[in-house]
């Protein structure tokens, strides 16, 4: 139920005083909405179809899901610091359609946009009626690609772990606690931060009367599946991995500037594409009552989340949309109607420019990975294992080569997966024991081809004793490509 209008409210010149709503459901209503919805869920990802993987976390996840599929252990042999929802759905995937395409995990990214646009529906229509969930959808999608297409448009972690959240807030809104907290426990296994949704959820459980059997249905929810996951995997491994060994990644000591400026302009980005969602907010929000605490809660929680690690990558900020279509839906439910028109167009042509940046964004690095990618090819058979130094691992799956180490970037052994530059990068930084295994692997199963791709950044084996020492005893440099430097085994 909405909160009755405030003084001030009543006050504000051209406002539409907010009453409970109590219009009848129609019977048409998600018959004509959900292909509307449908077809723009499919629009706004045209981009994400351009290139066979838009992200290093896209080739992440496609080499573990082979790792996977050939018998390999999660947080034992294949390691990533991730819950292991999204990995378990890639592995899916390839198990169904093959491995050699990312085509319907692209597929499934636009079913997961869609999914969530539904549930922000259902929210906003059983509070603000019809309009306002037909206004809270279409929103939502058109935002939902304001980003550099690099972070909007890859089938990753925090497109899956949308759904998640706005399902939480579908479920505690008709107080169904238990599907609320497996909801949340979904979230949090396709991204830790997707945990974060717990706040407003629990809002929601106190505003209803927080009555003890509420709290355990809850809990039970909550638990439940993230023991189910600890347990299907190794439970001290998914501890490690997805909450106590990422000490020195969430540290934000090190490339401060630089991650400032990550920060900013990522916030800029966003702030353009919902140029048409801010506006409305700030005029109605800040000065009428409008029963939205628990909105505001989801995007204050959710900024958290953002803030969380101190490396503000824009893939993040999608975390933010939701709430914040679900903010404007409820501002444009109390601003004259006009108000609304105004805001979907300026999204609508927010989302073109967004759309239009995707499919003419050149990628110099996924060409420079294919090369390299053809260059392992031409010197490997399908049996020999190599090994990629360097931050891209989609590498390895573009080579269809398995990975001599569990450690598919340098990051996990230097601790640059963060963005750092500074101080803050080298062997002392990396995760804990992975050195030793690192060198274990490379003598028992000595990698064909090694191909140094760190460019003079601050990884490269000249800052790495291990690492050179490996290169100089066992190794030759046989070529460059780019600006990567070829190594082949002496004893072949």
């Amino acid at each position: 139920m909405l909160a009755e209008p405030s003084a001030s409210l009543r006050s504000v010149r051209g406002l539409r005083l907010p009453r409970p709503h109590t219009e009848k459901p129609h019977a048409a209503y998600w018959p004509r909405l959900l292909p509307l919805l449908a077809a723009l869920a499919c629009v706004t990802r045209i981009p994400s179809f351009r290139w066979p993987l838009w992200s290093p976390d896209e080739g992440y996840l496609a080499v573990q899901a082979r790792m996977l599929a050939d018998g390999g252990e999660l947080y034992e042999t294949v390691v990533d610091r991730k819950p292991p929802l999204v990995p378990w759905l890639y592995e899916g995937a390839f198990a169904v359609f093959g491995d050699g395409t990312l085509l319907p995990l692209k597929v499934l990214a636009v079913v997961a946009q869609l999914l969530t646009a539904v549930l922000l529906v259902g929210i906003a229509r059983r509070r603000w009626g019809d309009g306002a969930g037909r206004t809270a959808g279409v929103l939502y999608l058109l935002v939902s690609v304001g980003l550099n297409p690099e972070d909007a448009q890859a089938a990753t972690f925090e497109v899956f772990m949308l759904p998640c959240t706005a399902a939480a807030l579908w479920c505690a809104d008709r107080r169904r606690w238990g599907a609320a907290g497996a909801a949340v426990a979904c979230a949090f296994l396709a991204k830790q931060t997707g945990g974060a949704v717990l706040v407003p959820v629990a809002w929601l459980l106190w505003q209803a009367g927080g009555a003890r059997r509420d709290v355990l249905r809850l809990g039970v929810g909550l638990t439940a599946p993230v023991l189910a996951a600890a347990a299907l995997t190794h439970p001290a491994g998914f501890l490690f991995w997805t909450v106590t060994g990422s000490g020195a990644y969430a540290s934000f000591t090190g490339s401060e500037l630089h991650v400032l400026f990550r920060a900013l302009t990522n916030t800029a980005v966003l702030a353009v594409a919902c140029g048409g969602l801010i506006p409305p907010v700030v005029r109605v929000l800040r000065i009428a009552r409008t029963g939205a605490t628990e909105l505001w809660l989801w995007l204050a929680s959710s900024a958290a989340a953002v803030l969380a690690g101190f490396h503000f990558f824009g893939h993040y900020y999608l975390q933010l949309t939701p709430p914040l279509a679900l903010l404007a839906t409820a501002a444009l439910h109390i601003l004259p109607r006009e108000r609304t028109r105004t805001a979907v167009s300026v999204s609508a042509a927010a989302c073109a420019l967004f759309l239009t940046w995707g499919m003419l964004a050149p990628r110099p690095e996924l060409a420079h990975a294919t090369r390299l990618a053809e260059t392992v090819r031409a010197l490997t058979s399908s049996q020999d294992k190599v090994l990629f130094w360097g931050i891209h691992p989609e590498t390895y799956w573009l080579s269809d080569r398995a990975p001599a180490s569990r450690y598919l970037t340098a990051g996990l052994l230097t601790n640059y997966s963060g963005g750092r530059n500074g101080p803050q990068v080298g062997e002392r930084y990396a995760v804990e024991g992975a050195w030793r295994i690192f060198r274990r692997e490379l003598a028992d199963h000595p990698p064909t081809i090694i191909i140094d791709d760190s460019q003079g950044k601050p990884f490269t084996p000249a800052r790495l004793p291990s690492l050179r020492r490996i290169l100089t005893v066992g190794y030759e440099p046989v070529g460059r490509v780019g600006g990567a430097v070829v190594y082949a085994r002496t004893d072949r």
